[in-house]
């Protein structure tokens, strides 16, 4: 006898969208849909994708519902989350647009990965980039009306001038990515879109709040072993089920003028200052899995439970952790000692597949948010930096490494990395690509070349 397909229930009263999200992937189903979910059940979400319509069209077959896998040590924990109410297509602009005008509408949230941002690498809007220069010309003609965008700040400023320019009010925009001061980076962003439009980008202090997050749960790729495991344990079909650790953080500094959903019920964090947050994340965390990542592979491991429970790798990672605690505040709440314990133990969970293919992929942006700032400030501290300096060179290792043996690098400047490679001295044209103040230092190059 067929499972029957996962939906939502009939009897099930499906809440008006008052949130809309671009960035329809795993992690946003198992973070701020999960939050949302478990904290405002009159909340529902509006979601477009970020690739094409298929992860969309997907969900849209469930009626947005799926399950999400908590996957423990000792196992698994199943909840259907039911806080996505319609699904979009990405390039859907008319759709957004519509959407984002309406007066009930108060929230955009974005996991559009750090290249989504399109930025240079002084986090600026890359206005070197071929979609930028063509979504500045289209919006040039109307910021409300243009319609074929290429670019997540084009398509966000169109929608959120068509709000301005229909007084539906203010609205918070939360960027949910892994970059340093993340709502001021998007804010940045869009304005350098309007300028490039030829705008004045004044009226988004009017009726927008940027707000900046730290955000914090492992969620790997889901697998079609993950999809068969939920069918057998739930006894029905879920074509697009998330899996993520049991571990969730979620921290938020700005002001909202406008009603948002309480997540604090389901354990948020609002706070004045998120930079501590921020950089207790980035450099312990997302900073410790690109060390994992290009360490490990070049080490012949092909997941962070490998990676962490292999000594070199291990000891690595703490070494980078000791040096990065020594750039933080000391912050009550930071608890960096605990964190650092708890992030070991997630890292080593045996049942979390975490890729390190997936880590390693676009390190030129990744390692730019995680490590170059680190890096930097212990060299202007007069010390050599090498915990830090140990990955880059493992990235520029396995960088060098995969393009040898004739696989490609998954990395939006793999055309920048590729013309390094020709160049006399490949380390630091690589490492120009990261950050040109580290390239300057000519002794961190070397120290990097022969380490």
């Amino acid at each position: 006898m067929p499972l029957p397909s996962l939906t939502r229930d009939s009897d099930t009263t499906r809440p008006p969208v008052r949130m809309v999200h671009l960035g329809l992937g795993a992690f946003f189903r198992a973070h701020q849909a999960w939050y949302t979910a478990a904290s405002s059940p009159d909340w529902g979400i509006a979601a477009f994708t970020g690739r094409g319509p298929e992860a969309a069209e997907r969900l849209a077959r469930q009626d947005g519902v799926y399950t999400l896998v908590e996957r423990g040590p000792t196992g698994d924990r199943h909840h259907q989350i039911d806080s996505i109410v319609e699904t979009h297509d990405g390039a859907d602009q008319a759709a957004l647009n519509a959407l984002v005008t309406r007066p009930e509408v108060t929230v955009v949230t974005l996991t559009v990965t750090e290249k989504g941002y399109r930025l240079d690498a002084d986090g600026q809007l890359d206005a070197t980039d071929p979609d930028v220069t063509a979504d500045a010309r289209e919006l040039s003609r109307d910021l409300a009306t243009s319609r074929a965008l290429r670019t997540v700040p084009a398509r966000l400023l169109a929608a959120l001038y068509a709000r301005h320019r229909a007084g539906a009010g203010p609205i918070a925009v939360i960027p949910c990515d892994n970059l340093p001061a993340n709502g001021r980076t998007v804010h940045g962003a869009l304005q350098g879109m309007a300028r490039l439009a030829h705008s004045d980008p004044t009226w988004l202090e009017q009726t927008v709040d940027f707000i900046s997050t730290s955000v914090d749960r492992i969620t790997p790729r889901t697998t079609h072993g993950d999809v068969i495991a939920v069918h057998a344990a739930c006894g029905y079909k879920d074509t697009a089920p998330v899996i993520a650790e049991p571990f969730t953080s979620w921290v938020l500094s700005g002001t909202f003028r406008a009603p948002r959903p309480p997540w604090e019920r389901a354990g948020a964090t609002i706070v004045g200052d998120i930079e501590p947050f921020e950089r207790r994340k980035l450099w312990l965390l997302n900073g410790a899995h690109s060390l994992l990542a290009y360490s490990g592979l070049l080490r012949g491991h092909e997941t962070v439970e490998q990676a962490v429970t292999d000594p070199q790798c291990r000891t690595q990672m703490r070494d980078l952790w000791a040096l990065a605690i020594t750039h933080l505040p000391e912050h009550a709440d930071l608890r960096t000692t605990e964190y650092c314990a708890a992030l070991e133990a997630r890292f080593a969970n045996p049942r979390m597949s975490h890729s390190l293919h997936q880590i390693a992929a676009d390190g030129t942006l990744k390692l730019r948010a995680r490590l170059v700032d680190l890096t930097l400030d212990e060299r202007s501290a007069g010390r050599d930096a090498e915990a830090a300096v140990a990955a880059i060179r493992a990235w520029v290792r396995y960088v060098v490494s995969e393009l040898s043996a004739g696989r490609t690098v998954e990395d939006t400047a793999a055309s920048q990395i590729a013309a390094a490679m020709r160049k006399s001295d490949p380390v630091h044209g690589l490492i120009s690509l990261l950050s040109p103040k580290l390239a300057a230092d000519v002794d961190l190059v070397q120290q990097v070349r022969v380490g």
